[in-house]
This record gives C-alpha cells, sequence and structure tokens, in this order.
C-alpha cells in the first residue's frame, strides 16, 4: 500500500497593498516560484492614494505595504500614535537624478548657471540635498527629515541660480537654454525614458540626506512578529526577483539595510 506523505508546512495567504510600479512588481512575485516555495500565497491589492494605505494596513484590511519611504513611514506614525505601523525590511530607493544636455559632469558645470528643481517642499528638498551631495552649494545644519528651502543655502561659491518649477515639467526643461541641469525625481524620469543610472550626471547615494527615501515593506501591530512576514522581505531580495525587477523597472536601486540602518 502506498501512502501520500503531504507536507506539514501550510502556506499562509497576505495580502499586500501597493501603487504605480510597485503594484506591478509585487504581482510579479505573487506569481512567481520563489514565493511558491517560501510557502506564501500573496494577494496585491492596489490603491491610488498613498494615505490610505497606511489606513488599511493599520485597520487590517491589508496586511502589509510596500509603497512607502521610511520618511513617509515615520511621518505616518508620528501622526498616528495609537495605530502605529511596523517596518519589516527595506526594499529600494529611486535615486533622483541631476540631468543636463549641456554638460557632461557635475565638475564642468560653470558658474551663474541656473539649474532647476522641483517646487513642491519634499522635491524642492530633496534637490537641494542632492545638490549639496553632488559638492554644488552647502546647506545650513538640518536633520534628516527636515525640509529645506532654497533660504537654506549658506555657501555657493559657483552663484547657481536655483529656479522652482513643477516638478512634472522638469524633464521639458534638458532642452530650455537656460537651464544647464535639472534634478528630477526617478518616477517622472522614468515617465520620460530617461535612465538614472545612464542619462544623469549625478545621482543620490545611500548616506545620511537619502536614507530616508529608501522605501520600506510595513505591516500591522497584529502581525510585526510573525515570521510569514518577514519572509516578504527574504522573498524581495532574492536574485531572481531582483533579476527581473532589475530589467523592468532599472531605476529602482536594491537597499539591503535593517531598519535600525535607517534610525540612527
Amino acid at each position: 500500500m502506498f501512502v501520500n506523505l503531504r507536507s506539514t508546512t501550510q502556506t499562509k495567504t497576505i495580502t499586500i497593498g501597493s501603487q504605480a510600479t510597485d503594484t506591478e512588481v509585487w504581482k510579479h512575485i505573487a506569481n512567481s516560484k520563489v514565493a511558491k516555495n517560501h510557502n506564501v500565497r500573496i494577494i496585491v491589492k492596489d490603491f491610488t492614494d498613498s494615505n490610505s494605505l497606511n489606513t488599511a494596513l493599520a485597520n487590517n484590511d491589508i496586511q502589509a505595504n510596500a509603497f512607502q519611504s521610511y520618511a513617509f513611514f515615520t511621518t505616518y506614525n508620528k501622526s498616528n500614535p495609537k495605530r502605529k505601523i511596523f517596518a519589516l525590511g527595506t526594499t529600494y530607493i529611486q535615486p533622483m537624478g541631476l540631468y543636463s544636455t549641456k554638460y557632461k559632469s557635475v565638475q564642468s558645470i560653470s558658474k551663474n548657471q541656473t539649474i532647476a528643481i522641483g517646487n513642491d517642499a519634499a522635491s524642492q528638498s530633496r534637490g537641494l540635498k542632492l545638490l549639496e551631495s553632488a559638492g554644488l552649494i552647502t546647506l545650513k545644519k538640518h536633520d534628516i527629515n527636515d525640509l529645506l528651502t532654497p533660504n537654506d543655502v549658506i555657501r555657493n561659491s559657483k552663484n547657481l541660480q536655483i529656479k522652482s518649477v513643477l516638478s512634472t515639467t522638469t524633464p521639458s526643461l534638458l532642452h530650455d537654454k537656460g537651464i544647464a541641469a535639472v534634478a528630477i525625481d526617478n518616477n517622472t524620469a522614468q515617465a520620460a525614458k530617461l535612465n538614472v543610472f545612464k542619462n544623469s550626471i549625478y545621482y543620490e547615494k545611500l548616506d545620511q540626506n537619502t536614507r530616508a527615501n529608501v522605501n520600506v515593506i510595513a505591516t500591522n501591530a497584529k502581525h510585526r512578529n510573525d515570521s510569514t512576514y518577514k519572509k516578504l522581505v527574504t522573498i524581495y531580495h532574492d536574485p531572481t526577483i531582483q533579476s527581473w525587477i532589475k530589467k523592468h523597472y532599472p531605476g529602482k536601486m536594491e537597499i539591503k539595510k535593517s531598519i535600525s540602518d535607517l534610525e540612527k
């Protein structure tokens, strides 16, 4: 007589919320052999509003989400101390890049030139930090989550004119004769068919200024210590999954850091 032996390991189902290109990534992960091999069934729910993603997570309408930067995550928790969510691990950073059709390097940008950055608070601050990282300006001392403005520039040896413009229009300014370089966030760059690693003259590196922009996978209080949920981080960083992401979304730079590294 033959006996069919079944594995005692049960497959667990996790509904994960996401948006935009992250939704597509997680749909691929959900259908992958990698997830199946980890005995995780992933259901992906797409959201269009970022704030509702964390609300749904806190309500346990979804059990995890993957869309937000560490800065967005910490801001949410500060505003919702009784409905906190918990980061399981890091995923990627989408570097902001400095692009130019007139200069091939940051160092070659001449004096008195105009550089364009996004005008919304987050893009403006991130653009200024990018310029500081590139060695073009110096900003006043600031904390990781501080939102900076051009008034916070304390040194500008090349006398660069920093022009704040509508963030979605930044790629079009690459053909403006009066603009030397443009800081473009990666989502806008990808929509304009720009590859931050190939087309920019400088892009963000992972440092004290940019670690708040690293994206995280989060869960709620109910599942924060469940080992199955921690598998989501392992699955995301599987080489097979990363190979697919790099092919289809080359602007996502993998970051394998502990959450404690971001808290420093």
